[in-house]
């Protein structure tokens, strides 16, 4: 039943991926047609067809492998210099971008001369490359906003779920009190799993976090603690010690290696659930942004230690970069673990919006062949226009994205080592979902 429930899981990732890709192609198609630009192809994933049905102009299918997702404009790329298509040269660098530049023609029929992308305004270039990866960001919303909203989240509670019996530092066990370890403060001051914090040293407690900050502030002090149990307040007195423990960012967040000397009381929280209203869930949806736009920063970082993950045996860490096999296995495992149904789906359909927001982002960077890229292209030819005609130059035209096409080919190759290796840590040396 186990390992059902995990392909049920790989299998229900692998739906929500092909449903995103989907998505995120439908952004290009619906805006690449209204504004009257021909697409022949739209497909959902790469490599061998597996289904296909022509509707209208546009042929719509599905590939083999599910990892991406293609539509195709005729005109991607304006004429060459001469004017023509093709211009053959032995440059192996003109010839990739001839290649490119015959590629968007080859589908070309007559009466298509005004229907090519490179015809549209670069304003309507930049909304239909834009198009795809803002459905992603829109489902990521969509996700995250009734996840936080309508279902909730888990949060810390002022509640004791676990009195520690002893002292001990951050990182150390905790199930065994080593000896000469002395009692925790808590289970001294007689406080009790169940037990809810109402006050502490006379401030009215209504979260954890607050609870965690007054702990921490008051190292060496005697404090009185007011507790409700079983329908009771009672008032526990609890001499705190000073001891190593985890350090917090100002948002709440544990800093991963990182530990500090504070006041530690002795207790683990109890988890709730908590609806957030609209201004929360997007301060919440604010800092997941921040923090995976900061992850894509670091990417280049994490290379040597995810070759490290290929050739040694060392676990990989929790931070590493993770791709779509990664991912799946991870919606196998929450599937697998000993959890009730809605916190399975729940998980699964969190890791989904965290891979389009993913999407999003990585989309927007401002390199070819991503969407970024040609949206810079749009950009920077606008820029160039308005500049000839503020300084009364002839107008330049338009700006050749093809002649781009050498670096792009460099990005690809660059890009499809660093999925490889992704995928390869994924599969030898993958991440744990405990």
């Amino acid at each position: 039943m186990t390992m059902v429930m995990w392909v049920l899981g790989i299998l229900l990732f692998v739906l929500g991926l092909l449903f995103s890709i989907a998505w995120h192609e439908l952004g290009h198609l619906s805006t690449a047609k209204l504004f009257g630009i021909r697409v022949p192809q739209y497909m959902v994933g790469f490599g061998r067809t597996i289904w296909s049905r022509k509707k209208g102009e546009t042929e719509y299918g599905l590939k083999a492998i599910p990892l991406g997702g293609y539509i195709r404009m005729i005109g991607m790329f304006p004429p060459g210099a001469d004017g023509r298509v093709t211009q053959r040269s032995t440059s192996p660098w003109r010839t990739m971008i001839e290649d490119a530049r015959e590629a968007s023609y080859e589908e070309i029929k007559p009466g298509d001369e005004d229907r090519m992308f490179y015809t549209r305004k670069p304003w309507k270039r930049v909304i239909v490359m834009f198009a795809g990866p803002f459905m992603n960001l829109i489902l990521a919303l969509v996700i995250f906003f009734g996840l936080f909203m309508a279902v909730g989240v888990q949060i810390a509670t002022p509640t004791v779920k676990v009195v520690s019996a002893c002292v001990v530092a951050a990182g150390q066990p905790t199930d065994t009190c080593p000896a000469g370890a002395p009692a925790a403060p808590a289970a001294a001051a007689g406080l009790l799993q169940g037990d809810t914090v109402l006050s502490f040293d006379g401030d009215p407690i209504s979260d954890y976090a607050q609870l965690q900050a007054d702990i921490r502030e008051s190292p060496g002090r005697t404090v009185p603690i007011v507790v409700r149990r079983d329908g009771q307040t009672l008032t526990l007195s609890a001499t705190l010690i000073s001891n190593t423990v985890g350090k917090i960012d100002k948002d709440g967040y544990p800093v991963k290696g990182e530990t500090v000397t504070a006041g530690f009381l002795g207790i683990q929280p109890a988890v709730g659930v908590d609806h957030l209203s609209f201004g929360e869930s997007l301060d919440r949806m604010g800092d997941i942004a921040k923090h995976s736009a900061t992850s894509l920063v670091r990417l280049p970082g994490k290379i040597p230690g995810l070759w490290h993950a290929v050739v040694s045996d060392d676990p990989r860490p929790a931070d590493s970069p993770m791709g779509m096999i990664g991912a799946a296995r991870i919606g196998g495992e929450i599937f697998e673990s000993d959890q009730p149904m809605s916190e399975k789906l729940y998980k699964l359909v969190s890791v989904l919006g965290m891979v389009n927001l993913a999407l999003f982002l990585f989309n927007m960077l401002p390199l070819l062949p991503l969407d970024g890229g040609h949206i810079a292209g749009a950009l920077w030819e606008s820029l160039r226009r308005k500049a000839a005609a503020l300084l009364r130059r002839p107008d330049p035209g338009p700006f050749d994205v093809a002649r781009l096409m050498p670096a792009a080919y460099v990005v690809a190759a660059v890009f499809i080592c660093f999925t490889a290796l992704v995928g390869v840590a994924d599969l030898v040396n993958p991440i744990r979902l405990n």
